[in-house]
């Protein structure tokens, strides 16, 4: 079975892409600086080869054997891409571009870049946006992606297969669980506090996806044959996933059971977007079959809360927060300003 290298596998991703993986008999080898060591919900499955190692230091050694590469290591969402826009820069894409380079020198014959949604910044929501459509990154986070994609499929050509993955945002049960994205930070308000708090105003919309799904697009292009996939961008996602925030919080609130839902305007999100999944869902429908749905994520992320114990003190803090993981570190010198490990 192929050798395949997941980067960022000890993520909140990675570490249900890399069991996953591991059933199917993929040979998996993992590769991650471990800033998230101790943001950890449940047991952790690693590979048989675990490198610690930042992305920007990969070596050709690192790539020896390997034949396709998923790679997910990134500073990971828009707050964290506003840290400090040269390292977003420098991680996200200069790192992306150096491990492309690197990979096609060694023979490497797939590579499989997850990107994000974040690119179309402001849209018509009432306009389901396909690939092609309206890419306009207003974050650090989006813009360091979208100049990534720009440039990986300059670099496709027969001998080396690029994928860029574009997901919904994700959501879902973790070992290393995040509550600062959309969904789960809802259901983590419900919760803990018996209410829901929305930081934002009500306007935005955001295509959902389960973390089970968003993991079966990644391993559908290791399998997909090169001439469905390469040098192509797929939306990840599935039928009906768009929603509004006020559409989400509505729906844990009747789930829940509960009355309260605030919204509090401190953050001010102008990323408005509906996005149109046919191309994966129809280009790929032999090797992606999303199988999860929205109302059953929301009953079995109130079950995994439970089982794992959440309290508010983990749910707000650097435990799962990822931003706050980071300063953490660097507040404790264990970084540099660079983002380097100090020891």
């Amino acid at each position: 079975m192929k050798k395949v290298l997941i980067t960022g596998n000890r993520g909140y991703i990675g570490s249900v892409l890399v069991p996953m993986m591991l059933q199917e008999g993929y040979n998996v080898v993992g590769l991650d600086t471990n800033y998230y060591y101790n943001c950890v919900a449940t047991s952790e499955v690693l590979p048989p080869v675990q490198i610690k190692k930042d992305i920007r230091n990969i070596s050709k050694e690192d790539l020896q054997n390997i034949e396709s590469i998923i790679h997910l290591a990134a500073l990971s969402n828009d707050p964290l891409g506003e840290l400090n826009p040269d390292l977003t820069q420098s991680i996200n894409y200069d790192s992306t571009i150096r491990l492309a380079t690197l990979a096609r020198e060694c023979g490497i014959s797939r590579f499989i870049f997850a990107s994000t949604q974040s690119i179309y910044g402001i849209s018509n929501r009432e306009t389901e946006l396909k690939e092609s459509d309206h890419i306009q990154p207003i974050t650090e986070y989006a813009k360091s992606k979208w100049l990534a994609e720009k440039e990986l499929k300059k670099m496709a050509s027969e001998k080396f297969t690029v994928v860029m993955l574009r997901p919904s945002t994700v959501y879902g049960p973790s070992p290393k669980l995040r509550c600062d994205i959309l969904l789960n930070n809802l259901l983590g308000y419900a919760y803990t506090s018996n209410k829901i708090v929305v930081k934002s105003d009500d306007n935005p919309w955001r295509p959902v996806i389960h973390i089970n799904d968003t993991c079966k697009a990644f391993i559908s292009c290791v399998r997909a044959p090169k001439i469905l996939i390469n040098s192509e961008a797929f939306n990840v996602g599935i039928k009906g996933g768009n929603y509004s925030v006020t559409e989400l919080a509505k729906k844990i609130a009747a789930q829940a059971r509960i009355q309260s839902i605030q919204f509090t305007n401190e953050h001010k999100d102008s990323r408005s977007y509906s996005v149109c999944f046919e191309k994966i869902l129809n280009q790929l429908d032999e090797y992606y079959k999303p199988e999860e749905n929205i109302n059953d994520g929301i009953d079995e992320m109130f079950r995994f809360y439970r089982r794992i114990g959440l309290v508010d003190s983990d749910f707000e803090g650097l435990k799962y927060i990822r931003i706050k993981q980071l300063k953490h570190l660097n507040n404790k010198n264990k970084l540099d300003d660079k983002m380097h490990w100090l020891n």
